[in-house]
């Protein structure tokens, strides 16, 4: 190329003016980042760029329009209590449960009250309270003149409370006293205490069914076809059932043992 045709800014470049200078501070020196003090005085324990120490924020989430509303909280209402009708529904279908349990509430309690009635006024070949009154005092009870009435009323009123079905638990605690009795002076009278005079059809068999149906009475409560249908223990007996059933064993022994002392089976 001659020199006519090189432009004027064209010059000849050195290889060594690329190289850095001793004073260079490197590339770094030109990509720090400034400081935003307006004070004109940089704190010393202020980081250079503050929003470096800061979190992320939240990626922003659009509402969805499909999604449902807020439920409001539920707020306590006042229920009024249900009558006997109302809670027998709401206790379910028990099928034939109540039927039994009345059979067997009415048919015991029918036995006493036509043995309380033999016993107070000789009905249907009964002997009467001087008969009954005898007999307690043949068998050791002391006082047998105030127990033959009290004998007689509780198996009559007892006997009554379970045909209707009305504070059965205690009617039937009642009944469990009485028959405990009535077994044990039975069993004592008897001459012969083995196993087989026990359970042969002229021995006692009978009033240990009778013991037993008293004290399942007490357990189940009386069914839905009786006066108690609304109350607790006829709907989930528990506690109440089983202080009944105790204080029916606890009256009948303590009586037995108090009255009359003997040893059944000595």
């Amino acid at each position: 190329m001659t020199d006519w045709q090189r432009p004027a800014s064209a010059r000849l470049v050195d290889p060594e003016d690329d190289l850095p200078s001793s004073t260079y501070g490197g590339d770094f020196e030109t990509t720090a980042i400034p400081r935003y003090d307006t004070s004109g005085t940089a704190k010393p324990d202020q980081p250079s760029y503050p929003l470096l120490g800061e979190p992320e924020p939240l990626p922003y989430a659009a509402p969805n329009p499909y999604a449902a509303a807020p439920v409001a909280p539920a707020v306590p209402t006042e229920i009024e209590p249900l009558d006997a009708d109302q809670r027998i529904r709401a206790a379910g279908r028990r099928g034939t449960a109540d039927l039994g349990l009345l059979l067997l509430r009415a048919g015991l309690g029918a036995l006493l009250v036509v043995h309380g009635l033999q016993k107070a006024f000789g009905w249907w070949g009964g002997a009467g309270l001087g008969g009954f009154q005898g007999s307690l005092t043949e068998l050791g009870y002391q006082h047998a003149g105030l127990i033959t009435y009290v004998a007689a009323g509780a198996q009559i009123g007892a006997g009554v409370l379970l045909v209707l079905g009305l504070f059965t638990p205690l009617a039937a605690a009642a009944a469990l006293a009485y028959l405990i009795n009535a077994l044990l002076a039975s069993v004592a009278a008897s001459p012969d205490h083995s196993f087989v005079s026990f359970v042969v059809p002229s021995g006692h068999e009978h009033q240990v069914t009778l013991v037993l149906v008293a004290a399942a009475l007490i357990l189940t409560g009386p069914g839905r076809y009786g006066l108690d249908a609304g109350r607790g223990w006829a709907r989930r007996p528990f506690v109440g059932s089983f202080l009944a059933l105790l204080l029916g064993v606890g009256v009948g022994v303590g009586f037995w043992v108090l009255l009359n002392g003997a040893n059944p089976i000595g």
